[in-house]
């Protein structure tokens, strides 16, 4: 029995034409782009691209899961050297996940799918990467927070990737990926040095209404970011059309906007049933 094609021979074409493109520099990348040029000099020829970004996210993953290891809860003391380790293996990926195209252009390797074997991978260490944020911070103890962050972390990396769809180019403000993974490694090292009861203390400025506690800042600044990057891709999303530059994901992004909402809810039940039962 024959199967159905999943792309059409346009897609097909289409895909075989695809180049990626991007634009725009954070304000750190001036400077990392110094470092990131330098170390994939140090990186052998024969290494092929797909694996600096496999032992990017492998790093994240094993990372993330000793922090959960220790605070499955999102409530626990984290031991220290779980936390350098988190904030080690988080710089080990922004600098293989910054230099495995350099290293596909070095090699003259690059290719559609190794875009999308990159764009997957760092899908998924992002749901790594807030996670471990949210336990080493003690956001875990308030569960809502927990779900916002998740979303909204994911909503950003959805949001960049369409408009990335719709312009065919992928574009970087400001304060970006760069400066949300350096913030969160300096969260990583600030708990390592405090542990994780620094987080619940109180910011000592006076806020009317409320007492600010630290662990809220991080929350406080992925909203602001998030808020910032929602304006700058909705604007390119709906002045530019849908699918100027002949992309296939489209054809599946109705599907994927569904599961992309749905998924923190499943992530978060357990949680959420877990707060239930204590107070019930």
């Amino acid at each position: 029995m024959s199967q159905k094609k999943q792309l059409s021979d346009r897609q097909i074409r289409q895909l075989k034409e695809h180049k990626y493109k991007s634009c725009g520099a954070t304000l750190l990348d001036p400077i990392m782009q110094k470092y990131w040029v330098w170390l994939v000099e140090q990186i052998p020829i024969w290494v092929a691209p797909n694996t600096l970004t496999l032992a990017g996210l492998i790093c994240n993953a094993v990372s993330s899961i000793f922090l959960i290891w220790y605070s499955a809860d999102g409530r626990s003391e984290i031991a220290a050297w779980a936390c350098v380790l988190a904030a080690v293996s988080l710089f080990v990926y922004q600098s293989l996940d910054a230099i495995d195209g350099k290293q596909a252009r070095r090699t003259n390797s690059s290719t559609p799918l190794g875009e999308l074997f990159d764009h997957g991978c760092d899908s998924l260490s992002t749901v790594f990467v807030v996670i471990g944020l949210n336990v080493a911070t003690l956001v875990g103890e308030r569960p809502e927070l927990m779900f916002l962050s998740v979303f909204l972390s994911y909503s950003m990396f959805y949001l960049a990737h369409w408009q990335t769809y719709v312009s065919g180019t992928l574009r970087f403000g400001l304060l970006d990926v760069t400066e949300a993974q350096w913030s969160i490694t300096i969260c990583y090292l600030i708990t390592a040095l405090f542990g994780t009861s620094f987080w619940r203390e109180q910011i000592p400025v006076y806020f009317p209404f409320f007492d600010l506690e630290w662990r809220y800042i991080p929350v406080f600044l992925l909203v602001g970011c998030s808020l910032m990057a929602a304006y700058s891709n909705l604007g390119v999303i709906l002045n530019g059309g849908a699918g100027r530059n002949g992309s296939t994901v489209a054809d599946s992004v109705s599907s994927f906007r569904f599961c992309h909402c749905s998924w923190p809810s499943v992530l978060l039940a357990p949680l959420r049933t877990s707060r239930s039962r204590r107070s019930s």
